[in-house]
Formats: structure tokens, C-alpha cells, sequence
């Protein structure tokens, strides 16, 4: 809950990366050029990062300091539920696929299988929390469609019905890519730093090690992960995407969606807010899974 309300702005620019809500506001000056000479992968890595920071204070400015913390809401509602589905299943998991596929117990099979049911179940239960997160924090300022998350909630199920919380849920299912590559990476890294480092010990210093050990495994696995499988999370966030004016829905698919992207703005667009994302999500994930694996330690001790 601490890292998701410090790093709400940056989830709030992610987001707002990921669509094309914004592009039209964002790069009057550059749009031009682009359409006039294709950038090499360098140029469009600078424009990139110099957009991340533009739209950043462009938010404050224009909207507050409050439209950083847009979906805030949504967010601490969800984060305490998916993380607690998310390593149930997964530490259930890990210890049930052993004995059913007949293999040890530290394969990479077992990672990767627990991992993927870790994903699919935790899309399933929270889909509709982070479909509402995504809707506020893609609100515009000037013509503001929900009044909050009640409102957001209220307007979806109205226009929509039940089927409007489960848009992007298959985006979803594609990017347990992503969690499976996380964790099955996250254990490997693992037994190669217990192989190098007294993970063992009982005093405070190698607990403290330990900590440290884990929380770089889980972020270096993170960084990998995020770099392979990052298309779907912007095709994610456009799948959830509130209708347009007329009702209709500009994207309906993750194969049409991706097509539709790649035809109107190019496969930089894929990438969208990969920045932001990784400031983000790698020292989230270094600080989750460091604590987890202390708090299973302290908690198997006693």
C-alpha cells in the first residue's frame, strides 16, 4: 500500500503513456516531423523519455497536484487483494505441481506453471478494480466523465453491464507472459546468489544480506521481464478505455488492437510509457518480494 501511494504519479503518467487520449496535447510540435522523417531508434528513445517528464509536469500544472494521484483509490483497494491471490496461488501452487507432475520441487517447470496460475488468478479476481483505476486516471480535466470511483463504477455497469469490469481481462491472461518470465527468472537468480552468498545464517546481518539478495534477484528478473513482454500492457490499457462519444468502442480486441496501433502510430507505440513503468515496477517488485521472502523466514522460525 506505502509503494503504491509513492508511486501513484508515476502510475498516473504510465497510464496516460499507454493510450492515445493524450497525444494530440502532448506533441503538437513533434508530430510533424515524425510524419516527415522516421526518427532512427536512438531519437525515438530521447523523444520518449523527454515526453515521460513533460506529461509529468504537465499534470501538475494543468490539473494539480491531486491528478497525480488519480485511481489512487481503486489502487489500494486492489493492491492488498492481488498481492495476497498472487502469492497464495503461487506458493500453493508450488508446492502441489511436484507432487502431480512427478519433478523436483525447485524446476524451472514448477516456476513457471505456478507463476502463469498466479497471473490468470489474480487478473480474474481484480479485473474490474483496475478497469475503474484505469477509467479516473484517464479522465480528462476539462470534461471529467466520472465524478469518482462510485460514479466510475455506477456509469460502467450502467453503459456497459457486468461484461464493461472484464474488458482488457484477456490482455490480462497474455501478460501472465510477463509474471511467469518474473518469477521463474526470480527463482533462478535466487539459487545462483544462495550458491554465492550465506543466505543461512541466523544473526542480524546475514537476515539483513538476505533481504538485500532477494530484492536484487526480484528486481534484475522484473527488468527482464518488463523488456520481453511490456506490448501488453499498453494494449491492456487501451482495451479498457472508456467508449467514445458515439458509444462504440475503438478497440474490441488484443489482435485488432495491436493492428489498429501499430497501423495509426508505429511500434514505438507498443512502448509507450515503458519508462515510467520501469521507475515504477522494478523497485516495486524488489521491495514485494524482498519482504515476502523475510516475512515467510521470520514467520517459518516461529
Amino acid at each position: 500500500m506505502v509503494t503504491a501511494v509513492l508511486t501513484s504519479p508515476l502510475d498516473v503518467l504510465r497510464t496516460r503513456l499507454q493510450t492515445d487520449y493524450y497525444q494530440t496535447q502532448v506533441k503538437p510540435k513533434s508530430t510533424p516531423n515524425l510524419q516527415q522523417i522516421r526518427p532512427s531508434f536512438y531519437r525515438s528513445s530521447m523523444l520518449h523519455f523527454r515526453e515521460t517528464f513533460d506529461i509529468l509536469f504537465t499534470i501538475h500544472r494543468v490539473e494539480g497536484w491531486r491528478g497525480l494521484f488519480k485511481g489512487l483509490g481503486p489502487s489500494l483497494t486492489g493492491v492488498v487483494p492481488a498481492s495476497a491471490v498472487k502469492f497464495y496461488t503461487y506458493g500453493n501452487c508450488k508446492r502441489l505441481f511436484p507432487e502431480l507432475l512427478g519433478c523436483e520441487k525447485d524446476s524451472t517447470l514448477v516456476h513457471a506453471l505456478s507463476a502463469a496460475c498466479a497471473g490468470i488468478a489474480t487478473g480474474s479476481a481484480t479485473n474490474p478494480i483496475w478497469v475503474v483505476k484505469t477509467r479516473l486516471q484517464l479522465d480528462k480535466a476539462g470534461a471529467r466523465r466520472y465524478k469518482g470511483s462510485l460514479d466510475c463504477t455506477k456509469q460502467i455497469l450502467q453503459q456497459e453491464g457486468p461484461k464493461g469490469f472484464y474488458r482488457g481481462l484477456t490482455a490480462s491472461y497474455l501478460g501472465t507472459i510477463e509474471t511467469t518470465l518474473h518469477l521463474a527468472m526470480y527463482e533462478r537468480f535466487k539459487a545462483i546468489i544462495s550458491r554465492k552468498v550465506d543466505l543461512e545464517g541466523d544473526g542480524e546481518p546475514s537476515q539483513f544480506v538476505q533481504g538485500l539478495a532477494m530484492s536484487g534477484a526480484s528486481g534484475l528478473s522484473k527488468l527482464c521481464a518488463c523488456l520481453i513482454a511490456y506490448p501488453h500492457e499498453v494494449i491492456r490499457t487501451r482495451l479498457r478505455q472508456a467508449p467514445m462519444a458515439d458509444g462504440r468502442q475503438k478497440y474490441t480486441g488484443i489482435i485488432q488492437c495491436a493492428r489498429l496501433i501499430l497501423k495509426e502510430e508505429g511500434m514505438m507505440a507498443l512502448y509507450g510509457g515503458l519508462t515510467a513503468h520501469l521507475l515504477r515496477t522494478v523497485p516495486s517488485a524488489a521491495i514485494t518480494l524482498g519482504t515476502y521472502e523475510l516475512v515467510l523466514k521470520v514467520l517459518e522460525g516461529r
